[in-house]
């Protein structure tokens, strides 16, 4: 199988914020690595390239938080998505964007694995689109359960990508998406 140009690269949430120590401690120190590496044969084989931005409150929209990591940060002519929720399908022109440019497969990147990551894949599939969800460029953090509970960050990341495999997308790694690419 071979990724087409009709397969877009979705970025999202690489924002400052979750270089916020107090976020806690989260897994996948590489993953904007492995994302710029995305991003960059993306962008070589010119197929599209999407990023998504979170800014759920407007009074914030100046925060240098919300601001795109400079990694993989959007050329003038990528498009950028704001949302305000967790899904980059609610709210936003996403859906119609990718229908208009006949894109039927998405390569999803981001942060953070368990919360936006997870919500777009789930709405993309049930969208009909083909998302594959890059596992060593994607993160999350630590969180302590409604029972005291701590789990580890690659906990939450492995069992989101657990619930997502084989139902709502196809896990993939970095090195997988570029053998497809060739």
């Amino acid at each position: 199988m071979k990724i087409f140009a009709n397969t877009a690269l979705l970025l999202i949430d690489v924002q400052k914020y979750f270089d916020d120590p107090r976020q806690g401690r989260r897994n996948n120190p590489n993953a904007e690595e492995n994302m710029a590496l995305l991003l960059n044969e993306w962008r070589k084989s010119d197929r599209p390239v999407i990023h998504v931005q979170h800014i759920s409150n407007p009074s914030l929209a100046q925060h240098p938080g919300r601001d795109i990591k400079e990694i993989v940060a959007p050329l003038p002519e990528e498009q950028v998505i704001v949302k305000n929720v967790n899904s980059a399908f609610i709210g936003t022109n996403l859906e119609a964007n990718l229908r208009e440019s006949e894109i039927e497969t998405l390569v999803i990147v981001g942060l953070t694995t368990d919360h936006c990551v997870s919500t777009t894949t789930r709405m993309a599939k049930n969208l009909g689109f083909t998302p594959f969800i890059v596992s060593d460029a994607t993160a999350t953090f630590e969180r302590v359960s409604y029972d005291g509970k701590l789990y580890s960050a690659e906990e939450i990341h492995s069992l989101a990508l657990v619930s997502l495999h084989e139902e709502f997308a196809t896990v993939i790694d970095t090195d997988g998406v570029l053998e497809l690419l060739d």
